[in-house]
């Protein structure tokens, strides 16, 4: 969440790769030897009552859809180096979380890994503060949009410009995986979609009504660049964030609201989320 990257190039991008994702079936996907997931908490998260590995500060959940990657496609060795609030820095520099510091997640990567997952990004462009800003403001006025009205204060849209400015760091990231895994097939992900496009439920999750499409937009436009980086790097890109239907504001959620309703962490996808990314990267890849 410097003017948006040409739509046209960014939605052929996410156009072919949907459609492979949604052909073929996950139990049609081949088996593959080390399997290295990268990412931040979109990766990491799941069930907080699943969480494992160290240190317990990135929230790495059994159930996350790294979790389920590797055993739809049969990983021979699995690494999850995925951590919450991680940014492309982490990538090649350590990251300090409760319990500990998470090594460099490229650190995970050998010239024999097969199969990378990344998602990353969403804390590059700040998403806590915006979700924190956007609520803070709806009550503001909860039927306007006073957040989108913060952000493109001057004539100027920030959070546009913050998405094409990381455009370069996942470049580099992408790249930084090829030279370290050289053999590797490079899965991007995008990220789920939060809200709905329009028609939001304040006050059960706080934002405005006007702000609820504007950010459900910046959203696309984060997805529409990982597909644009992604292409440019020879990367799959699967792209979670069309579904309709299972966001914060649904009766069948796979993000969760400001309050939970299942043992999951809030604005984050949970288990059924997470299943169904496992899902799309699995048949993306078969």
């Amino acid at each position: 969440m410097r003017r948006l990257l040409p739509l046209l190039t960014t939605a052929a991008a996410i156009a072919t790769v949907a459609a492979v994702a949604l052909s073929g079936s996950a139990s049609a996907a081949p088996a593959v030897g080390k399997y290295v997931a990268l990412g931040d908490s979109f990766a990491a998260v799941g069930s907080l009552d699943n969480i494992h590995g160290d240190p317990i500060g990135c929230a790495r959940a059994t159930d996350n859809y790294p979790s389920g990657v590797a055993a739809r496609l049969g990983a021979g060795t699995f690494v999850d180096a995925t951590c919450g609030g991680a940014e492309t820095v982490h990538m090649t520099q350590p990251q300090s979380v409760t319990g500990g510091d998470n090594a460099p997640q490229f650190d995970a990567l050998t010239p024999d890994t097969s199969l990378v997952t990344l998602s990353i990004s969403g804390n590059d462009i700040g998403f806590s503060d915006i979700a924190k800003t956007c609520a803070e403001k709806s009550f503001t006025n909860p039927f306007g949009s006073p957040c989108e009205d913060h952000f493109t204060e001057g004539g100027t849209d920030e959070l546009a410009e913050r998405i094409n400015a990381v455009a370069g760091p996942v470049d580099a990231v992408l790249d930084g995986i090829h030279e370290r895994a050289p053999q590797a097939t490079v899965v991007v992900v995008g990220y789920l979609r939060i809200l709905p496009p329009t028609d939001g439920c304040w006050p059960i999750v706080p934002f405005a009504g006007g702000d609820v499409p504007y950010f459900d937009g910046v959203q696309h436009q984060l997805n529409a660049m990982l597909a644009a980086q992604a292409a440019a790097n020879g990367a799959v890109f699967v792209n979670a964030g069309d579904l309709l239907g299972h966001d914060v504001c649904s009766d069948d959620k796979y993000v969760e609201g400001l309050i939970p309703e299942s043992l999951s962490v809030p604005l984050h996808p949970n288990a059924k989320g997470q299943a169904y990314v496992a899902d799309l990267v699995a048949a993306a890849l078969s």
